[in-house]
C-alpha cells in the first residue's frame, strides 16, 4: 500500500502547541551577565582596564544601538521593575564591573572624572547596573529561537578553511581541524543564578574573581549569591561562600583602581548592611558593619585607600581607610554629582566637588576637604544657585548650567579660576549640551540647537573652554532606554584628533571621518571588492561606507566598532555600503591603515577581540546557536583561520580577554544546555605562537590621511609586525618617530565669530563685530587681535604660516563710549526693599577706565566714578522705599558720551491679604470690596477678583472694587494679590437679599474677661449666640445670622434675613421681618437669651438698638411695601417736628430713619477706623469655607466722647450728654438732662447748635 503525506489538522495543531510550549518554557531562562556601568548616563569608551566585569546578554535583533557618547543630562538613571520581553535571539557581549566609577552630568567620557558607580535601592526595582543593557529577559541555553527575520547565514571569510562560525553541532574535531588549548570549569550549584560579576586582575596576576547572583525580579532583590576565585588563570575555581559567611548575600564586587589586590564586597542591604574587605586579591576577608546603606562608591584616582560613599538617603561619606571607618561629609547631595579634584596641577588631592541641595530646594556647587566639610570650611566657587543635576568636574574643567529666561546658560571654570559663560555662536540658542571630551586642554561638546530634534552640532573650544567654534553639523542622536542621549560619535583609540561621526543629510545618515579634530571631514571610501573578490562599484560622494558607531561597554571586547591604543592603525566595525547607513545587510569591515581603506571580512556581525597588542584578531559570531569555533587573523584581517575552542557546542553568554599588555588568555562564559551550570572555558593562545618577535620581524608604517603624512602638525611613524610572521609581540612600543610639520592653512580652524566660506577663508559672521575684542581694554594697553584663525589645540606644527594666522598683539584704541547698558547682576528688574542691588555697567565700545561714570539711582542718590576699577564688582545700592525707580547712567570721555536707563521695581514681600466687605448687602446694589494688605506698601501689585460663580476674573491695579449681585443668597468674593513671585488670596462670603434688618447685641461684662479677640473664638461664640436665640424664640435658624465683632467690649451684629424655604413659598415680607424683630427684642429685653460659657459662667445677651435695612420694593409698580415705607417716613418726620417744636426731651426714645441714600446702598453696623488700618494680624484672616461673620474692630463709645452720626446718612443725630459738651455747646433755657442721657441737636437752640460738633 502506498502511503501519502497529507494534512491532519488535529495532529498538526497538537504538535504546534507542544512546540510552542517547549520554546516558551525553556527559551527564556538562563543567565545574564550584566554590566555595572551600562546604565550610567554617560557611557564613554573605557580606556583603562582596571575593573572587574559584570556581564549580560543581549538580543541579536536587526536593530543596532549606534555609538555613542551617551548619557542623559542630569545623571538620572532608570530602574526597571523587571525585564521587558524581546526577541530571544541572543548575542553574547561583555562589560566591565565597576571600580566604583560612574558618569554624570551632561556627558563625559573619562571614567576617572565622574561620580560614583550607582547602586540600586534595595527592594525597589531591578538593579540599575544588574539588569541587561536593553532591560529584557534573556535565555542562557537551549530552546532558543533561530536567527531573526532578515538575517542571512554567514559565509566563510577569505582564507579560512572549513565551515563558518557557529556551524554544526557536537561533532568531534577531525585531524585536519585547528584547535586551541582550552580547559572547562563548571560553577556547580549556580545554575539558577542569572547575573555574574567578574574581576580579572591581569598584569601578571593569575587571580580571577566571579560573583554570581540570583536576582528575583518579582521581589526586586537578590536572594542568592556565590563567590568564586581562581588562582590559575581560570583553569579551576574555589567557592568562597564559607569564607564570607554561608548566609551572607553579596550584591556587588568593587576593585580598587590603583591597587588591584584590594577588593571590596557589598552585602545586600535587605539582609544586612556590611562591607567585606580583602587586601590579598580576595583570598581572605574582614567584615565591617555600616550604619548607612551604600548606593554608590567612588575611589580616588591616586590614593588607594580614599573612598567616597553615597547613601540611599542622599548623604555623602568619606573614608581614608578603605572603608573601615566612615565620616559624614555632607547631606542632600545630588546623585552622581560628587567628584574628586582632578586638576592637572595635582593640588589639594583631598578636595571634593559636589552638588548639594539647600534648605529651600535650590542646587549649589560646593567644594570642601574630604575630612572636614563644615559650614566654615566649605567653598562656593560659583556665585548663586545652579540647575539641578548639572555639575560636571572633568580634567581641568568644571561645568555648571543655569537656566534664566527659559534658556539654559552654560558656565565653565578652567583650573579653578573664576567661572565664565561659554560662548557659542550668537544664534545657536542651545537647548541641550553634552561634554564629549576634555583631553589636551580643549573641550569637545555636542550642542542641540533651537531648530534641532534628533541631531546635535559638534563644537570645539579654546584652551579655557570659553569660546566655541563649529566642528560638524547635524550629528545623528537617539534616545537610550533610560532616556539618555546617544550621539553617533566615536573617537579612534591611539590616534589623537581622529573621530568618526554619523551625520544626517537630507534624512540620510552618512559616516564621516576627521584626522584633525573636526577641522575637515570626509566620507569613507568603500572597499574595492567584496568578500568573494567581486568588484564593488561605489563612487564618492554618491556611495560610500557607513559604520555603526556603538562601542562596547567593556574595554576588552568589541561592540559595533573597536580600536585599541596599542594597535593604532586597526579599526574593526560593522556597517554597510550604499547611499546611507542601514540596519539591513550588515557586514563586518576592517581598516589596517587608520581608516583610509577598508576591507570586508564577514557578511554577518561578529565580536572581535584584540590579542597580543593587535597582532592577532579573534572573531566570534553573533548567533543564538551553540558554537565551538572562532576565527583568528594574523595579518590584520586579510585572512582568517577557523579554530575550535571547545569539544561541545556552547551557548556563549560572554567573552573576557585578559587585561594587560600581553593579552594571550581568553575566558568564554556560557552554558552547554538550558539546564547546565555556568561553563567557564579558558582559551590559551600561547600555543599559536612559535617564538617572541625580534627586530627583523617588524616594518615601519606611516600614519597618513589620503596620502597626507602630516596629521595634527606631525609625521608619525609606527612599527608593525610583518603579516607573514607569527611571533608574539609582547609590550607595545608606541610610535617609532614623530617629526613636526611646517604649518599650513589646514592646521588652523576658524576663530570664534568667524565662519569658513566656500573659498576656504574664515570671515566674520553677520552677528560678530571683530572690534568687540578690544572693548575691555584701556588706552595704553594691548590685546590680541584675531586674524580669524586659531591653531587647532594640540597641533604640533611649527613655522610656515603660523605667524600669518596667529593673533597679533595690538594697542587698545581710544573710542567714544557706545553700546552702554546697565543691568543688575542677576539680570532681574526687581529687588527687595532694604537689600543690596548690584548694578553692572557694560560698554560695547569705549575706554571705561578713562571715562567718567555717573549713576543716578532714582531715589535722590547719585554717584560718580572716575574709572572702571571702582565698578569691577558692580555698583551696589540699597533702596529704603518701595516703588519704581528710574536708574540712569552716563559715561563720557574726551571723544564722546553715551547713556542708558533702567527701570527698577523695588518691592517688599507681601505677607497677608484681608478682604474687607459687609456681611449682608441688598440685591442689585453695589457693594464695595477692599483688599487690605500687610505690609501696606509692597510695590507694584495686581489684583484678581472672582465674584460669585463667574468663571472670568476681573483684573485691576487698585485694591478696591464695586460689584453688584443680582441673585439672592450666599455669594463669595475671592481676591488674589500678585506681588512679584508671590500670590496671596482671601475669600469671603456675603449674604444678598432684597430686604433685611440688623440689631446690635451686647453681652454681660464678664464675657470680656474670656475674650481673646481672635477669629476662631468669635466664630464659636457666634454659633452659641445663634443657638441661644433659636432656643429662646423658636425662630428658624435660617432667618438669623450672628457675627461677633472684633474688639472690646464684646458685641455682635444680629441680621434678620428673609429666608425662602425649599418648597418655594413666598419669602418673608417687611411685616414678617418686623414681627421677627419684635419677637427677638422682646426676648432679649426679658433676659431670656443667655448661654453658659463654662461651668458657673453665665452670659446674658441683650439688644443695643435696631437698625432697619431698606424695605423698598425694587419693582416698577407701587406696591404695598413702598406705601408703607412712605407712611413711615411721614410719621417719623412729623414726630421730629413735634419734638423740635416743643423742645422737650422724651425719655428713652430712639429714632431710626428707614430710608436709603443712593451713595450708601447697604445698611451695616458702624465700622471703626481700625478697618482702614492695613496691619491685619494673621489671626484675623479667615478661611474661604467659613462664613464671613467678622467685621473689622469697632472703636467702643466711651463716656467722655460725643459721637455724632450724620442724619443725611439715614440715622438721626444722637449725642451723649457730658459736662464738657454742655460747656462747649451750652444748653437750652430750663433744660436739665440727667448725666449720660441721649439728646439730639435739634433740641438745642440755634446758638448752641453752632457750637455743636461738625456733622
Amino acid at each position: 500500500m502506498e502511503k501519502v503525506a497529507g494534512w491532519y489538522p488535529a495532529w498538526h495543531v497538537a504538535l504546534l502547541y507542544w512546540t510552542w510550549l517547549f520554546l516558551f518554557t525553556f527559551g527564556f531562562t538562563g543567565a545574564e551577565i550584566t554590566c555595572r556601568s551600562c546604565h550610567s548616563q554617560v557611557k564613554p569608551q573605557q580606556q583603562d582596564p582596571q575593573r572587574g566585569l559584570l556581564m549580560h546578554l543581549r538580543t541579536d535583533r536587526g536593530e543596532k544601538e549606534q555609538r555613542r557618547f551617551p548619557g542623559r543630562k542630569g545623571g538620572e538613571r532608570g530602574q526597571g521593575a523587571g525585564m521587558q520581553e524581546e526577541d530571544a535571539e541572543l548575542r553574547a557581549t561583555l562589560a566591565p564591573a565597576p571600580a566604583a566609577e560612574e558618569f554624570g552630568g551632561w556627558e563625559t567620557r573619562r571614567p576617572t572624572r565622574a561620580a560614583g558607580e550607582s547602586r540600586p535601592r534595595a527592594a525597589a526595582a531591578a538593579p540599575a547596573q544588574d539588569h541587561p543593557l536593553r532591560g529584557q529577559a534573556f535565555p542562557a541555553a537551549g530552546g532558543r529561537p533561530g536567527p531573526g527575520p532578515g538575517r542571512r547565514r554567514g559565509r566563510s571569510p577569505r582564507g579560512a578553511a572549513g565551515r563558518e562560525p557557529g556551524d554544526g553541532g557536537a561533532a568531534r574535531p577531525g585531524p585536519e581541524e585547528l584547535r586551541l588549548g582550552s580547559t572547562t570549569f563548571a560553577l556547580a550549584g549556580d545554575s539558577a543564578h542569572n547575573q555574574a560579576m567578574v574581576h580579572w586582575s591581569g598584569h601578571n596576576s593569575s587571580v580571577i574573581l566571579i560573583l554570581t547572583k540570583l536576582y528575583d525580579y518579582n521581589l526586586g532583590s537578590i536572594t542568592e549569591s556565590s563567590l568564586w576565585r581562581s588562582t590559575d588563570y581560570g583553569t579551576t575555581y574555589e567557592k568562597l561562600n564559607d569564607k564570607v559567611g554561608l548566609k551572607t548575600i553579596l550584591s556587588y564586587l568593587y576593585v580598587c583602581p590603583t591597587n588591584k589586590r584590594k577588593i571590596m564586597l557589598l552585602t545586600d542591604p535587605e539582609v544586612e548592611s556590611s562591607l567585606l574587605i580583602s587586601s590579598d586579591e580576595g583570598a581572605t576577608y574582614q567584615k565591617y558593619r555600616l550604619n548607612f546603606y551604600i548606593h554608590s562608591l567612588l575611589f580616588h584616582p591616586k590614593q588607594e585607600d580614599w573612598i567616597l560613599a553615597y547613601s540611599q538617603d542622599q548623604k555623602l561619606f568619606s573614608s581614608v581607610e578603605f572603608g573601615r571607618r566612615w565620616l559624614l561629609l555632607h547631606e542632600g547631595v545630588a546623585p552622581n554629582r560628587f567628584y574628586w579634584s582632578m586638576m592637572g596641577s595635582g593640588r589639594e588631592p583631598d578636595l571634593v566637588h559636589l552638588e548639594a541641595k539647600t534648605v529651600d530646594g535650590h542646587a549649589q556647587y560646593i567644594t570642601c576637604k574630604m575630612q572636614n566639610c563644615s559650614e566654615a570650611t566649605r567653598s562656593k566657587p560659583f556665585p548663586g544657585y545652579i540647575d539641578h543635576n548639572s555639575l560636571i568636574v572633568q580634567d581641568d574643567y568644571v561645568f555648571v548650567q543655569l537656566t534664566s529666561g527659559g534658556r539654559p546658560h552654560y558656565y565653565v571654570s578652567y583650573r579653578r579660576n573664576a567661572f565664565a559663560q561659554m560662548k557659542l555662536p550668537k544664534y545657536s540658542l542651545p537647548k541641550d549640551m553634552h561634554v564629549i571630551n576634555t583631553d589636551e586642554n580643549q573641550v569637545f561638546a555636542a550642542v542641540q540647537e533651537w531648530n534641532q530634534n534628533d541631531t546635535y552640532n559638534l563644537y570645539i573650544s579654546d584652551t579655557r573652554g570659553v569660546y566655541f567654534t563649529l566642528a560638524l553639523e547635524n550629528v545623528k542622536s537617539s534616545q537610550g532606554l533610560e532616556g539618555n542621549v546617544m550621539i553617533d560619535l566615536y573617537e579612534v583609540a591611539g590616534i589623537k584628533g581622529m573621530f568618526l561621526a554619523n551625520k544626517k543629510i537630507d534624512n540620510q545618515v552618512k559616516t564621516f571621518i576627521t584626522y584633525n579634530k573636526g577641522r575637515d571631514w570626509s566620507l569613507l571610501q568603500a572597499p574595492d571588492t567584496d568578500l568573494r573578490g567581486n568588484p564593488i562599484h561605489c563612487l564618492l560622494p554618491y556611495c560610500s561606507l557607513h559604520l555603526h558607531l556603538k562601542v562596547s561597554e567593556n574595554p576588552y571586547t568589541s561592540g559595533n566598532i573597536a580600536s585599541r591604543d596599542t594597535a593604532p592603525s586597526i579599526i574593526v566595525a560593522s556597517g554597510n555600503i550604499g547611499t546611507e547607513l542601514s540596519d539591513n545587510d550588515i557586514s563586518m569591515f576592517v581598516s589596517s591603515d587608520a581608516g583610509n581603506t577598508w576591507r570586508q571580512i564577514f557578511e554577518e556581525e561578529h565580536s572581535v577581540l584584540y590579542l597580543d597588542q593587535g597582532g592577532v584578531l579573534v572573531a566570534m559570531k553573533h548567533t543564538s546557536l551553540p558554537i565551538r569555533h572562532l576565527w583568528l587573523s594574523f595579518d590584520e584581517g586579510r585572512s582568517w583561520s577557523k579554530y575550535s575552542f571547545t569539544s561541545l557546542p556552547l551557548f556563549v553568554d560572554g567573552v573576557l580577554g585578559e587585561p594587560g599588555e600581553e593579552t594571550l588568555i581568553m575566558t568564554v562564559f556560557g552554558h552547554f544546555s538550558h539546564r547546565s551550570e555556568w561553563q567557564l572555558v579558558k582559551v590559551d593562545y600561547k600555543s599559536i605562537f612559535d617564538r617572541r618577535c625580534a627586530e627583523e620581524d617588524y616594518r615601519p608604517w606611516q600614519l597618513h590621511s589620503k596620502g597626507e603624512a602630516c596629521i595634527m602638525g606631525a609625521k608619525r611613524i609606527y612599527r608593525k609586525r610583518k603579516s607573514e610572521k607569527k611571533c608574539m609581540q609582547g609590550k607595545y612600543a608606541g610610535a617609532m618617530t614623530s617629526e613636526p610639520c611646517v604649518c599650513t592653512e589646514a592646521d588652523f580652524d576658524c576663530d570664534y565669530g568667524y565662519e569658513r566660506h566656500s573659498n576656504g577663508q574664515c570671515l566674520p559672521a553677520f552677528w560678530y563685530n571683530p572690534s568687540s575684542l578690544s572693548k575691555d581694554c584701556s588706552l595704553g594697553q594691548s590685546y590680541l587681535n584675531s586674524t580669524g584663525y586659531r591653531k587647532v589645540v594640540s597641533n604640533n606644527c611649527t613655522d610656515g604660516v603660523r605667524e600669518r594666522y596667529t593673533a597679533k598683539p595690538q594697542q587698545c584704541p581710544g573710542k567714544a563710549p557706545q553700546g552702554l547698558r546697565i543691568i543688575t547682576s542677576d539680570g532681574k528688574l526687581t529687588a527687595e526693599q532694604g537689600h543690596n542691588v548690584t548694578f553692572l555697567v557694560q560698554l560695547e565700545e569705549g575706554d571705561l577706565q578713562r571715562s567718567l561714570i555717573q549713576v543716578d539711582f532714582g531715589d535722590g542718590i547719585a554717584v560718580s566714578y572716575a574709572n572702571l576699577s571702582s565698578t569691577e564688582d558692580g555698583i551696589k545700592h540699597v533702596y529704603q522705599t518701595v516703588g519704581i525707580f528710574r536708574v540712569t547712567v552716563l559715561v563720557e570721555n574726551s571723544l564722546g558720551s553715551d547713556n542708558a536707563v533702567l527701570y527698577l521695581h523695588i518691592t517688599c514681600p507681601l505677607e497677608h491679604v484681608h478682604l474687607s466687605l459687609p456681611f449682608v448687602t441688598t440685591k442689585n446694589k453695589e457693594v464695595n470690596a477692599t483688599a487690605v494688605l500687610w505690609p501696606s506698601q509692597v510695590g507694584t501689585l495686581t489684583y484678581i477678583w472672582w465674584f460669585g460663580n463667574n468663571t472670568e476674573p476681573l483684573i485691576t491695579l487698585e485694591g478696591s472694587i464695586a460689584f453688584t449681585f443680582s441673585v439672592e443668597g450666599m455669594n463669595t468674593i475671592t481676591v488674589q494679590v500678585s506681588a512679584g513671585n508671590t500670590i496671596l488670596q482671601d475669600t469671603k462670603t456675603i449674604a444678598v437679599y432684597e430686604r433685611f434688618q440688623s440689631l446690635r447685641l451686647l453681652f454681660s461684662q464678664n464675657l470680656d474677661d474670656y475674650n481673646p479677640d481672635i477669629p476662631e473664638w468669635r466664630r464659636d461664640i457666634s454659633k452659641v449666640v445663634k443657638r441661644a436665640l433659636v432656643e429662646a424664640t423658636g425662630i428658624s435658624s435660617k432667618h438669623i445670622l450672628v457675627a461677633v465683632l472684633p474688639g472690646l467690649p464684646t458685641s455682635a451684629e444680629l441680621f434678620i434675613l428673609p429666608y425662602q424655604d425649599a418648597t418655594g413659598e413666598k419669602k418673608r415680607t417687611a411685616a414678617d421681618l418686623g414681627q421677627i424683630s419684635e419677637t427677638l427684642i422682646q426676648k432679649l429685653n426679658q433676659n431670656l437669651v443667655h448661654f453658659e460659657l463654662k461651668p458657673g459662667v453665665r452670659i446674658l445677651v441683650h439688644a443695643a438698638h435696631l437698625a432697619a435695612a431698606p424695605l423698598v420694593d425694587l419693582t416698577p409698580s407701587h406696591s404695598g411695601s413702598a406705601m408703607l415705607m412712605l407712611l413711615s417716613v411721614v410719621f417719623v418726620g412729623l414726630a421730629v417736628f413735634i419734638i423740635y417744636k416743643f423742645k422737650r426731651k422724651i425719655p428713652g426714645l430712639n429714632i431710626y430713619a428707614e430710608m436709603q441714600n443712593e451713595k450708601d446702598q447697604e445698611m451695616v453696623s458702624p465700622v471703626s477706623q481700625r478697618e482702614s488700618i492695613p496691619n491685619v494680624p494673621q489671626s484675623e484672616l479667615m478661611s474661604p469655607e467659613q462664613l464671613v461673620d467678622e467685621k473689622l474692630e469697632v472703636q467702643p463709645i466711651e463716656q467722655p466722647q460725643a459721637t455724632v452720626q450724620n442724619p443725611r446718612k439715614g440715622n438721626a443725630t444722637k449725642v451723649v450728654w457730658t459736662e464738657d459738651f454742655q460747656k462747649a455747646c451750652g444748653s437750652p433755657r430750663g433744660f436739665k438732662p440727667r448725666p449720660g442721657a441721649e439728646v439730639f441737636p435739634q433740641l438745642l437752640s440755634p446758638r448752641t447748635q453752632k457750637k455743636s460738633l461738625p456733622m
